[in-house]
């Protein structure tokens, strides 16, 4: 995957198959029994309402401005208004800005001021002093007078805007403004518009005062003919800003009364918006064609994409499958976008709410995560890293069982239990029996081809059903270590690793002796290790043994650790040998192996095993091995 993020702003590529609710709105706002209207488009958060409307005007489009039945479209966004001038004023103001460009596109040079013009000029009046009123309302509260510019930048006295036939002082107030503007729309020279077409957008985001506000103008001020609003909003929670306004009463007193009351938010809501196009969530195989089209958008043309999106729309109306994508079109291989897409969709399908936002936003954060691995040098698939963060993102509890299991060195152990309740062969099988007898002629005990496992590792573990549906999810993680990606996540989350396990007074030490650093290695001195008893010095080579074999970052430090624990007490020997030997062959470092002294019985035993069962490539780790016990054999 590409470092490239998916932009949250709306766009005029259908990838969801919203066209049909844009047609449907479209046949709304141009048929004339329903002018004039206002139609809303409902949809959670992050659910697709902008794109739509920029479906619809990209619809409207098309009607040619020469034509007599030209369409108008304006774009409008309350939540972006100036909090210092009223919504009802900004909304009009926009509105008849619109309408005065399109008067002068209309006019000819030099033609002379039409009374369109004229009566454009009155509404603007209006508009202005009914600006400068709010300003000076909204100020007073805070014991401040706007000052004179403030007030005479409110109200238009341009003389390019002034009708020459005007006569008498300027029209002040909105109480005439609906008859005069329904006058205007039917003027002879707008008589060519056949709709103009508001699109509201982000209302559900606004203070309930902008709500209130936005809604009553649309009422009461500029619902007259040929005038058409499409509303983009949450109505759960514009209802919730109505009722500021309207407060519901007792419900237990309309209950019993009537099975179909409404609250007065939701019906002064329905009095104004006179129906609404609820916008569907993603199905499971919207889910799926979303996924595969992103990641195409970031390869191919818009041209070369379009073919997928018209293949998309077909196989949604034939019920097909998206897997006929790679045949239906013959373009690019796509087999990697379709396998992603196929990992990923049944669970971002449940846990995201087909919320197109969320999958966006999810495929960000799996983007940014890669990258910041990437400059960090751990290493791992994308395909790992994706299901790493459906761990992390989604499933918060379950991540955070697996954050324990890190920071008590259980990770590898546990993770392969897990992968076996999940039905996944085990990806790390014991050691073959091998009959070769070893250098000093003794055969291989059965210890020393599969050493036994730590003590809790033969105890029943139930896993959650979250975790275990996790871990079925495409790739296996097997022997892969994940101990860096977990460290770098928990670090992002805030999460402290501790090992409940490990005493406090231990874990100074035990940090040292697993740092990369050898000056903090040396901070440990004989004497803090002499110090410690015959209990924490077990504790200890514990730690330090499941940390080598679960931390392959941590292995050569971990290794010297218990050579120096074991040396200061001979008691812990065998076990810190039988831990070394749960370290897989095949991730053993050169440093790590000639850490040991193969002068000591108990660690020759266990460099005789890792030689038994390293691999023969890389050949690094056996001539190792090879020249570890040989050197000491000489010597």
């Amino acid at each position: 995957m590409s470092a490239q993020l998916w932009s949250d702003e709306p766009t005029h590529l259908d990838l969801l198959s919203f066209d049909a609710v844009a047609k449907t709105v479209v046949q709304a706002v141009l048929d004339d029994a329903l002018d004039p209207v206002t139609v809303g488009i409902s949809g959670a958060w992050g659910s697709g309402k902008t794109t739509v409307l920029r479906l619809i005007e990209d619809e409207l489009a098309p009607h040619p401005p020469e034509a007599d039945a030209a369409v108008l479209v304006i774009s409008t966004d309350p939540w972006r208004y100036d909090p210092g001038v009223g919504a009802k004023e900004t909304l009009i103001g926009e509105v008849l800005s619109a309408v005065a460009a399109e008067l002068a596109r209309k006019e000819q040079p030099g033609q002379a001021r039409s009374r369109a013009r004229a009566m454009l000029t009155t509404l603007r009046q209006r508009v202005d002093w009914a600006k400068a009123l709010q300003v000076a309302a909204k100020t007073s509260l805070t014991l401040q007078l706007p000052s004179v510019d403030d007030l005479t930048s409110l109200i238009n006295t341009e003389p390019d805007t002034q009708d020459a036939d005007a006569t008498g002082p300027p029209s002040r107030g909105l109480e005439e403004f609906r008859s005069e503007f329904r006058t205007l729309m039917e003027s002879a020279e707008l008589s060519h518009l056949k709709r103009v077409v508001v699109l509201v957008d982000d209302l559900d985001r606004c203070l309930p005062e902008t709500v209130v506000d936005t809604l009553e103008t649309i009422r009461l001020f500029l619902a007259v003919p040929k005038m058409a609003f499409v509303v983009a909003a949450d109505e759960h929670r514009v209802a919730d800003a109505l009722r500021t306004r309207f407060p519901a009463p007792d419900s237990t007193q309309h209950a019993a009364e009537d099975r179909y009351f409404e609250e007065p938010a939701s019906l002064y809501l329905h009095k104004i918006v006179q129906t609404t196009v609820p916008l569907p969530t993603l199905s499971r195989f919207d889910t799926e064609a979303f996924l595969v089209l992103l990641q195409l958008t970031q390869r191919l043309t818009v041209e070369d994409l379009t073919p997928y999106i018209e293949a998309c729309v077909r196989l949604r109306r034939e019920k097909g499958l998206l897997d006929d994508l790679a045949t239906t079109v013959n373009g690019s291989d796509i087999a990697a976008e379709l396998a992603f897409a196929s990992r990923m969709t049944p669970i971002l399908y449940e846990k995201l709410q087909g919320s197109p936002r969320r999958i966006k936003r999810f495929l960000n954060d799996l983007r940014v995560r890669q990258s910041v691995a990437d400059h960090r040098g751990i290493v791992l698939e994308a395909d790992i890293v994706a299901k790493l963060m459906v761990l992390e993102k989604l499933l918060p509890d379950a991540f955070t069982t697996v954050l324990g299991w890190l920071a008590r060195n259980e990770l590898r152990s546990r993770t392969a239990k897990l992968e076996t309740a999940a039905g996944r062969p085990s990806s790390t099988p014991l050691a073959p029996r091998d009959t070769d007898t070893p250098p000093d002629g003794d055969a291989p005990t059965q210890e020393e081809q599969n050493p036994p496992p730590h003590e809790d590792e033969d105890e029943p573990v139930t896993f959650g059903d979250e975790l275990i549906r996790w871990a079925k999810l495409s790739p296996a993680l097997g022997s892969v270590d994940l101990a860096p990606y977990l460290y770098l996540a928990a670090a992002f989350s805030g999460e402290q690793l501790l090992d409940a396990g490990l005493p406090g007074r231990l874990r100074d030490i035990a940090a040292n002796l697993l740092s990369t650093s050898r000056l903090d290695q040396r901070r440990v001195t004989d004497a803090d290790i002499s110090a410690l008893g015959d209990d924490d010095a077990l504790s200890l080579v514990e730690y330090l043994g499941r940390s080598g074999r679960d931390r392959p970052t941590e292995q050569n430090a971990a290794v010297r650790g218990l050579v120096r624990i074991v040396t200061a007490y001979p008691t812990t020997t065998e076990r810190a040998a039988r831990l070394l030997k749960s370290i897989p062959a095949a991730e053993l470092e050169p440093a790590t192996i000639l850490a040991l002294p193969a002068a000591d019985p108990a660690f020759r035993t266990v460099l005789e095993y890792w030689k038994t069962h390293a691999p023969t490539d890389p050949a690094r780790i056996k001539l190792t091995l090879e020249h570890a016990l040989s050197t000491e054999s000489r010597l």
